[in-house]
């Protein structure tokens, strides 16, 4: 089936990650150290690496199933983009609540110093904000949510953007974006939300090599 296109490459690597990770805690038992309404850091971590996940698989779902089938304009008419969109903001809002979470739960346990820590994430959050601003103003947030897969022949007459961040790279989206999600764990000093954002930042490459890429070469030949 072609919704399932290059995916043994995105299992093998999702594998080979959460194997990174199990190592990880395996040989340090305190990265997971600390507890948050009563849920100990071990949940929270097990959260905030499964809903990366989940999204993802949601998106791939979606775009694959709307792309080669039209699924969901079938069965949902002019609202299958809006209620994809929903669910996808609902599920990339989750990654960094998620994250927040455990990096309350599991705070002070990297040696970060307080000063470092303020000016490491004022250097990766000013990337990330301009990322946002100049998706908003040259790129379009529905590009950003993938309405090619909607509405390819649309899109396909879109010129190609190369202002705002999208002068230093092509895939700011992916290379500055992600950013966002380090910052609760070097804010709060914690190893396991350190953890989390390095999983949610390959994990997203994942995504791209054998989702989106892909879907990009069928779209535009």
């Amino acid at each position: 089936m072609k919704i399932f296109k290059q995916q043994h490459w995105h299992l093998l690597f999702l594998v080979v990650l959460l194997l990174g990770l199990i190592y990880v805690i395996q040989i340090d038992e305190d990265i997971l150290k600390g507890q948050l309404w009563g849920i100990s850091t071990f949940y929270w971590f097990i959260i905030a690496i499964a809903t990366p996940i989940i999204h993802q698989i949601y998106v791939l779902i979606c775009w694959r199933l709307e792309l080669h089938y039209h699924s969901l304009t079938k069965i949902f008419g002019k609202k299958a983009f809006p209620l994809y969109k929903a669910g996808f903001s609902i599920l990339f809002g989750s990654r960094l609540i998620t994250i927040i979470l455990l990096a309350i739960s599991n705070q002070q346990t990297a040696d970060i110093s307080p000063l470092f820590s303020y000016i490491l994430s004022a250097a990766l959050l000013i990337p990330a904000i301009y990322l946002f601003y100049s998706v908003k103003k040259y790129f379009g947030m529905d590009r950003a949510y993938g309405i090619d897969h909607f509405d390819p022949e649309k899109v396909k007459k879109t010129p190609f953007v190369d202002k705002g961040i999208f002068r230093f790279t092509s895939n700011a989206m992916y290379t500055f974006g992600f950013f966002l999600l380090w910052i609760p764990g070097v804010i709060l000093q914690s190893e396991a939300a350190l953890f989390a954002a390095l999983f949610n930042h390959l994990y997203i490459w994942v995504h791209y090599y054998f989702t989106e890429l892909v879907d990009i070469r069928e779209i535009y030949g």
